[in-house]
């Protein structure tokens, strides 16, 4: 867990704000103003501060729907996190993220259900189901399951929906920490189109802010340390809310990652996304096929012209997202279709973590983690491979046609270059180019392999022949200078 910046001196301030009952006595708040919190919240994703920058690499971790949907239990969080704690975490990765209606009582794995029944709290908030989280018993909430993750040295997120649950506004419940009550908070005209749980927020609504607040207090008390709030970033897209979480965040003195769901999140809002979050998808669910001619869900081959839409937008801290990597056994309740083995081939599961790593997005691997053979391990703890998702830079596409799209960006090492090669035809290419069509100086540059970790010796230009679907990954380093 983060501790608390300011060492002694703060936490005594602390305990002396809350003792003389700054906040409303119906429950506990950290003891600070608004304005104090929006500050130390923008000072945490400011380049400029000396305090450590939240999520100044893309996060890197497993969420469970793509195995579970909406059906996982404690007992199967606590044994994808250890294997999780065993296999991945020594390679960086941190989050365990509990995906979508962990409140739901009798859950159906694609969720969205009208026969849902819920667990919430007298506030109006969403606790988890005691029968499928029993550690949550008593009041407890997730706080035993955020300390277990905790104990690993993991981090611990959940999902959320925007908004307020119904069954909270038909009972008019009183908000926490306030005087208001659900209907002062809620647009009962509005909800999330594909989700029946919650209405929308009405921005302009006294009770607004207070009912965002009180939610964040809850899972900053569970030692939460990502959020993942859907129906907010497009299907429509919410600003108006994802500002009033935001603050509702930044008051609760906790670093918490702040994930925008679902995309197509709009290009024109960049800005605005930058500045109350640290990412955001740009695209709609991506499954385990490599075209789709749906809307949802979207398959591998569709998601190029997405990244090229998004590339040269990334920050530290601020991070596109290119969505879950469905990799491994997706059961033994996906969140779209059957139980099965990724159908992803090996060369098309090597070019989705290229392309990711390349663009560069978040990694959120989904799927039973316990299930997972060697290969699909393999794809998840190549050290140079998650050097280039971490620490490239100056990422960007140097060619796109119908067949073959190239990414170039700079690695960490002087005169050093990342190029990822891939082939998008159904049949195979031989693909050659000048490094002065990709973006580089004429002369010779030594190759790596990185998936392989062999060095394959210098050449005058690009020359690779690829299976269908198939990429590669180089580490280029120039050798001699061009010829004057």
């Amino acid at each position: 867990m983060t501790a608390w910046r300011g060492g002694t001196a703060m936490f005594l301030w602390l305990v002396v704000v809350t003792l003389f009952g700054v906040c409303a006595a119906t429950e506990p708040k950290i003891g600070r103003t608004f304005s104090a919190a929006v500050t130390e919240h923008q000072a945490a994703n400011s380049s400029d501060s000396d305090a450590p920058l939240l999520a100044a690499t893309p996060p890197m971790g497993w969420n469970s729907w793509d195995g579970y949907g909406t059906t996982i239990n404690e007992e199967q969080v606590k044994a994808n996190a250890q294997w999780f704690a065993e296999h991945l975490k020594p390679y960086g990765w941190q989050y365990v993220v509990v995906d979508m209606e962990w409140f739901v009582v009798n859950p159906k794995p694609e969720g969205n259900s009208k026969t849902s029944e819920y667990s919430i709290d007298a506030y109006g908030r969403y606790v988890p189901a005691t029968n499928r989280f029993p550690s949550s018993v008593g009041g407890m909430g997730f706080k035993p399951l955020g300390d277990y993750l905790h104990s690993l040295g993991l981090k611990f997120g959940i999902h959320i929906l925007r908004g307020i649950p119904k069954k909270a506004v038909e009972a008019n419940l009183p908000i926490a920490g306030s005087s208001f009550h659900a209907l002062d908070a809620a647009d009962t005209t509005e909800n999330c189109p594909w989700n029946f749980d919650n209405y929308g927020i009405d921005a302009a609504k006294p009770g607004a802010q207070a009912y965002y607040d009180s939610i964040a207090t809850m899972y900053a008390n569970w030692g939460v340390d990502l959020i993942k709030v859907d129906c907010i970033s497009s299907h429509p897209y919410r600003g108006d809310e994802i500002r009033l979480l935001s603050a509702a965040i930044a008051k609760t003195g906790r670093p918490i990652t702040l994930s925008l769901s679902p995309g197509a999140a709009p290009l024109d809002k960049v800005d605005e996304m930058r500045k109350y979050a640290q990412m955001w998808r740009i695209s709609d669910d991506i499954w385990d096929l490599w075209h789709s001619t749906v809307a949802y869900p979207q398959g591998l081959g569709d998601q190029f012209a997405n990244v090229v839409k998004w590339s040269g937008l990334s920050e530290p801290g601020r991070w596109p997202d290119a969505d879950m990597l469905p990799l491994g056994f997706l059961g033994p309740g996906p969140g779209w279709g059957a139980p099965r083995r990724t159908r992803l081939t090996h060369d098309e599961q090597r070019t989705m973590v290229t392309l990711w790593a390349m663009f560069p997005s978040p990694l959120m691997v989904g799927g039973d983690l316990t299930a997972s053979n060697e290969w699909t391990t393999s794809l998840l703890i190549n050290r140079e491979v998650l050097e280039v998702d971490q620490h490239s830079t100056r990422n960007h596409p140097v060619i796109v046609t119908d067949d073959t799209v190239v990414w170039l960006a700079e690695s960490s090492a002087k005169n050093g270059y990342y190029l990822a090669v891939f082939n998008r035809s159904d049949a195979s290419e031989d693909i050659r180019y000048p490094w002065k069509e990709l973006g580089l100086d004429g002369g010779d540059y030594k190759l790596r392999d990185v998936w392989e970790h062999k060095d394959l010796g210098s050449a005058k230009a690009l020359h690779v022949n690829l299976a269908s679907h198939a990429s590669v990954l180089y580490k280029l380093s120039r050798v001699t200078a061009p010829a004057p």
